[in-house]
């Protein structure tokens, strides 16, 4: 089974009204351009934002313009200036528990779920619980009806295409697990969570 088409807008409507019956403040955009213009309007300037690795995010230019633009303290910078060895303790807790956390999710259920799987786990403490406030955009085409679905989408879909990304980008002999699952059911924080579901095939 191939997960990268677009459901129909009735499936989108009852995905955004679910999540948002969860505590998680979603809405739906048709388009990528739109979902960047509206993570821009919704971060302040000058803010600490940690970017997750995200092939969504790259594909709208995010990852980018959060590092290179100058427009926000980002906290993947930080860490180009310190050492892995004698710093690992911070960078932990700097990416842990930033400010803004900003990525994507593998699957979004029908009933208003989100899932991650992870091979270190490295991004899920901060959207779990660490971050001040988590920034989510998803593409359309990870709506699954429910967490079975969903776990089969993480399993027979992701780990794949994350495994051949990994091999082009770190060489042969890298491998991908997953190690680590998240899955959020609801928020109890009021406004924490925002999730921008778009009408686009983006990521995996």
């Amino acid at each position: 089974m191939a997960w990268d088409t677009l459901p129909s807008r009735d499936v989108i409507d009852r995905t955004v009204s679910a999540l948002v019956e969860h505590g998680i403040n979603a809405s739906f955009v048709e388009t990528g351009e739109a979902a960047r213009e509206k993570v821009l309007a919704f971060i302040p300037e000058g803010d600490e934002v940690m970017n997750m690795t995200s092939m969504t995010l790259s594909a709208l230019g995010l990852d980018k313009l959060i590092l290179e633009s100058g427009r926000y303290v980002a906290t993947r910078n930080k860490f180009s200036k310190m050492d892995p060895k004698k710093d690992k303790l911070e960078m932990q807790r700097l990416g842990a528990a930033p400010p803004w956390s900003i990525g994507s999710a593998h699957a979004v259920t029908e009933d208003g779920s989100v899932m991650w799987a992870s091979n270190t786990g490295s991004q899920l403490a901060a959207h779990a619980s660490g971050a001040m406030k988590v920034l989510l955009v998803v593409g359309a085409h990870k709506i699954v009806k429910d967490r079975d679905e969903g776990f089969r989408r993480l399993y027979e879909w992701c780990l794949p295409h994350e495994t051949e990304r990994a091999l082009k980008a770190y060489g042969p002999g890298t491998t991908t697990k997953v190690n680590k699952v998240l899955i959020i059911n609801g928020e109890k924080i009021a406004g924490r969570i925002t999730l921008i579901l778009v009408n686009e095939v983006l990521g995996v």
